[in-house]
């Protein structure tokens, strides 16, 4: 039952940025042009509750393809905890992507309430903070990922998410004040990866690579066009221990953590090759 007063209804292109804006003062760091894309993902899964007038609660619902939704931005201003608003917009999205696997990335405190509405945890996946600037050796390989087919993006992209999310992509990698970067061998894609400015900042996702040294060349490639002495934020799945490494070469140290987890089946992604998340927010 709503309470008095307190309705649920789709965000506006602008009422997105409210999110993002919370998003940022809960600490997790939202690119400067992420609206953009975020919205391009699904202008209709992103949800608000209003108490009056006032936005209360955001949530996002985002839906990929037939079979995939991955959920996030579930927030309640502070002053309107515990007062029941927070579940009923959690159970109007669920509603929204009812028949799908689901996929978030939570705060590790909110595991238990995220099992009970049937989330299993798939694994962990860590942010860990370093220092931009710096150079890489040259490689006649890595190249500007916009100048290379956009099909051929979408096709080695594809193994690394459940479903499609080509409107999504498409604008990811060609985000203002970013730098995308594709890694060839005998003329094919063997990795790729995207640096954007944040609200602090650089973040680096995805990462995605055939091998630990192509994720490493790519990883290096992208830290440096990054501001010198500037943070750079890359978020790995702590179960693949050569993501593990490459952090850990590279001086780099934890700053956050997040439970990865899904209704359903998880889906079967190539987690060795998955060196950095594109994002804690919509996968």
């Amino acid at each position: 039952m709503q309470k008095s007063g307190y309705t649920i209804r789709t965000m506006t292109r602008q009422e997105v940025n409210i999110a993002i804006d919370w998003a940022a003062e809960e600490g997790w760091n939202p690119g400067l042009y992420d609206t953009d894309c975020f919205y391009a993902a699904d202008p209709n899964g992103f949800l608000v509750g209003l108490l009056g007038d006032e936005p209360i609660a955001t949530i996002s619902v985002v839906k990929y393809g037939n079979s995939f939704g991955f959920l996030g931005f579930y927030m309640v201003k502070p002053e309107y905890r515990g007062k029941g608003y927070g579940i009923q917009i959690w159970n109007a999205a669920m509603a929204l992507l009812s028949g799908r696997t689901i996929g978030l990335d939570g705060v590790v405190a909110q595991q238990d309430n995220y099992k009970k509405s049937g989330f299993t945890l798939a694994y962990s996946n860590v942010r860990y903070q370093g220092v931009g600037g710096g150079h890489y050796p040259a490689d006649s390989g890595i190249v500007p990922l916009p100048m290379l087919a956009f099909d051929d993006i979408c096709a080695y992209d594809q193994p690394f998410f459940p479903d499609n999310r080509r409107e999504f992509l498409r604008c990811w990698i060609n985000q203002p004040q970013s730098t995308a970067l594709g890694i060839l061998r005998n003329n094919k894609l063997a990795g790729y990866g995207v640096l954007r400015v944040c609200r602090s900042g650089y973040k680096v996702g995805p990462l995605f690579a055939d091998s630990p040294e192509y994720a490493e060349q790519l990883f290096l490639a992208l830290n440096s066009h990054a501001l010198e002495g500037a943070p750079v934020f890359l978020d790995i799945p702590a179960v693949n221990a050569a993501a593990v490494d490459l952090v850990n070469r590279h001086n780099m140290t934890v700053s956050f953590e997040t439970a990865r987890m899904y209704t359903g089946q998880s889906p079967d992604l190539p987690i060795n090759r998955l060196f950095g998340v594109t994002t804690f927010e919509l996968g």
